[in-house]
């Protein structure tokens, strides 16, 4: 890789921000992984799209504005260099091209894009670990339930 060099003039270093982008399956969900290398503590501002049919549809964005149809589907969470996009009810329907699009406040560098193609036959299930990472709610019912199973047990006895 090669080193980030920085420009002489707004000595601000010019560097491919987007490391990685990946999808996977969650149950009924897509997820979209944005993995990025933070080079400036500037907020960041976010727009996931895909492009089918040659057209370019906004799933959702701090950039423009989200078409209705994605938008209720999808939510956004943001971690340490990475940003997820979960997309409910993913059906063949919304295979297409996805992008993710990086902007940091004030990085003249512009706009960080990288884009992967989805087909739902070809996708892999996500990780685990990660499932318990966004369904915390599911883990929180199932301990809260674990008493209650135990309840039962003693009872049938």
């Amino acid at each position: 890789s090669n080193p980030c060099l920085p420009l002489p003039v707004l000595q601000v270093a010019h560097c491919q921000m987007i490391k990685d982008l990946s999808a996977c399956l969650l149950g009924q969900s897509l997820r979209v992984d944005c993995r990025y290398e933070n080079k400036t503590s500037n907020p960041l501002t976010y727009e996931f799209s895909i492009t089918k049919d040659n057209r370019k549809h906004v799933i959702h964005s701090t950039i423009s504005v989200s078409e209705n149809i994605y938008r209720s589907r999808a939510n956004v969470t943001m971690h340490k260099n990475l940003v997820c996009l979960y997309l409910q009810s993913f059906t063949t329907s919304d295979e297409g091209v996805y992008m993710c699009e990086l902007k940091a406040t004030n990085d003249y560098t512009g706009n960080q894009i990288k884009n992967i193609t989805v087909i739902k036959d070809k996708l892999e299930k996500c990780a685990g670990f990660s499932l318990l990472i966004q369904n915390t709610s599911w883990l929180l019912l199932l301990l809260l339930s674990l008493p209650l199973l135990q309840a039962v047990d003693f009872v049938s006895l």
